[in-house]
């Protein structure tokens, strides 16, 4: 152990306002002194920070030290953003603050609201452990100038983090992170951040059931529903909004309803995971469910799982439930198309729209059918970068967005952001009134690709721990890209700047390459297109063999221009 280390660590405990904090820290710095190497370790990644904050805020384990989610960190970083708020000409508003369930959150939203108080700020708190929608919610209806949500989302157990809204109701994006983060480098250490009680208790459940209970528009509610909250804090706001739209035959899983920030029925809490959904599907067989409806623990993710046409239950792709709310929420518009008054927009493909009309927005790594969708209905499309921060401000006149991670916003005007409550209100109204014609959701995915062709996709990561190697694999990527996969020519297109992601097409292919922002991975996104000449079942089978292909002709290429120490 150096010197330099030993001082941090000792510089840091003696500035640190939590005295639990600061006993596990001298507790890991004795043994490190005492020569046991994995405290040495330990320590150093402890002392390795400060944690980032970036455009999703804060995200790390909850531990003592700069590297951790810790009331000291906590503390500082909400005094960079009292900073930031004030030079943006906000000082004195209001900001709403929220929490989820997890270790820590109780105590880390306290010290926020602490900070934000002293400072000047109409701090208002929301009165319990509550999904994250309820707060960007809550900034809008309460005309906040910020809101802050403390949770990790669907991190593992250990984690925990700090998310930032803005005046608009929607994630912060660059250059505001950068502000924020020299801000909070400027700030003095925690225990010398002023901190004062003063925070009123704002409750807009009420409110929010009610801008999102009203979204079903179909005439049944014939729909028997199972639902998990994977132990996060979804359950009773989910139930709450099923029955306040009139879906009264819901059943819970009950081993996960209650929150519990260990996670105890879960490898891991994230719906997309294999086996995170067992218990969900296996409550939907057993209670003979038409549609089975999995939350992440903060409730802003929704996944949908339906019986098979063999009986089986399964879950459905980010990307095929995307396009069937997308398809939804365009056909029950009024009016899809301009006012006539509108600028034209010529399209791509030549498609002509007017300005005025509807907006629909993805992810440049999701489905490009969505696209497809928007075309025949007259509206307009968008494709952003990855994350809401992005797809919320697609453009005026949003009224539907997705990305394949099973974020969907279906009505923006209420949440814009992700709202895996209201995107569920919206599913269990198309599977009530697919059921009442015959119908199921698998009918409406074949009436999609009969009409745009089958869009096929999957997804590929490398594990790289390295951050310098992943970044060593990206610049072999860009310098010698790959001219062939799948068969077909492709062409690569670099999106830097503006994003570190790595474009490759073809004809009836799409490949993206980008470092992951939340995991030790390189991710790739891959997609092709079919059309379906008549035969639907032969088409997505050639859909199915082209992409088997083209992800061993991309693991091939990973593994050729891989740094040796990636595994």
């Amino acid at each position: 152990m150096t010197p330099d280390l030993r001082d941090a660590a000792y510089r840091w405990i003696a500035d640190d306002p939590d005295q639990s904090a600061r006993e596990e820290l001298q507790t890991v710095l004795a043994r490190a002194m005492a020569g046991d190497t994995a405290a040495v370790a330990d320590l150093a990644d402890r002392m390795a920070g400060p944690l980032a904050f970036g455009t999703a805020g804060l995200r790390g384990p909850v531990r003592a030290g700069p590297n951790g989610m810790n009331t000291a960190v906590v503390v500082r970083t909400t005094a960079g953003v009292a900073r930031w708020l004030a030079d943006s000409g906000h000082a004195g508003g209001t900001v709403v603050i929220g929490r989820d369930a997890r270790h820590g959150s109780d105590g880390f939203a306290t010290a926020a609201a602490e900070v934000l108080s002293a400072a000047g700020f109409a701090v208002s708190v929301l009165p319990s452990p509550l999904p994250t929608p309820l707060l960007a919610f809550a900034v809008g209806h309460l005309g906040a100038a910020a809101g802050i949500q403390i949770t990790a989302s669907h991190n593992p157990p250990d984690d925990n983090g700090y998310k930032l809204y803005d005046h608009t109701g929607v994630q912060i994006v660059p250059p505001a992170d950068q502000r924020i983060e020299a801000a909070i480098e400027a700030s003095p250490p925690a225990r010398q951040v002023l901190r004062a009680g003063g925070a009123t208790t704002v409750d807009v459940l009420d409110a929010y059931l009610a801008a999102t209970t009203t979204l079903p528009r179909g005439r049944t509610r014939d729909v028997r529903i199972a639902a998990t909250a994977l132990h996060g804090v979804g359950a009773d706001v989910l139930e709450d909004a099923l029955r306040g739209a009139g879906f009264t035959d819901v059943h819970l899983v009950d081993t996960q309803r209650e929150p519990d920030p260990d996670f105890p029925t879960v490898a891991f809490p994230n719906p997309e995971e294999p086996g995170a959904t067992d218990g969900l599907l296996g409550l939907a067989a057993e209670v003979d469910a038409d549609l089975a409806i999995a939350l992440d623990p903060d409730a802003d993710r929704c996944a949908l799982g339906v019986p098979g046409r063999d009986g089986a239950w399964r879950m459905l792709r980010g990307d095929d439930t995307g396009v069937v709310l997308g398809e939804h929420v365009l056909s029950g518009l009024d009016h899809v198309g301009g006012s006539g008054s509108g600028e034209l927009i010529v399209e791509e493909d030549g498609t002509v729209t007017e300005s005025d009309s509807p907006l629909v927005a993805t992810t440049i790594v999701s489905s490009s059918l969505l696209g497809e969708i928007a075309r025949a209905h007259g509206a307009r499309y968008a494709e952003t970068l990855t994350g809401f921060k992005w797809l919320a401000r697609a453009g005026e006149g949003l009224v539907f967005a997705y990305e394949e991670a099973l974020g969907l916003c279906v009505a923006p005007d209420v949440v814009r952001d992700k709202d895996g409550i209201s995107a569920a209100l919206v599913a269990c109204d198309v599977v009530a009134t697919l059921k009442a014609e015959g119908r199921t959701v698998l009918d409406v995915l074949d009436d999609l690709a009969e009409r745009h062709g089958v869009h096929a996709t999957d997804q590929v990561s490398l594990r790289i721990a390295d951050l310098t190697a992943r970044a060593e694999l990206m610049t072999r990527l860009r310098t010698a890209p790959p001219t062939e996969l799948g068969g077909v020519t492709v062409t690569a297109e670099d999106l830097l700047p503006e994003a570190d992601v790595l474009r490759l097409r073809g004809d009836g292919v799409r490949v993206l390459l980008r470092p992951s922002g939340t995991e030790p991975k390189l991710k790739a996104y891959l997609e092709v297109t079919e059309q379906p000449g008549g035969d639907l079942a032969a088409a997505r089978s050639r859909a199915a063999e082209r992409l088997d292909t083209l992800r061993g002709d991309l693991d091939r290429v990973l593994a050729e221009s891989a740094p040796a120490e990636a595994p």
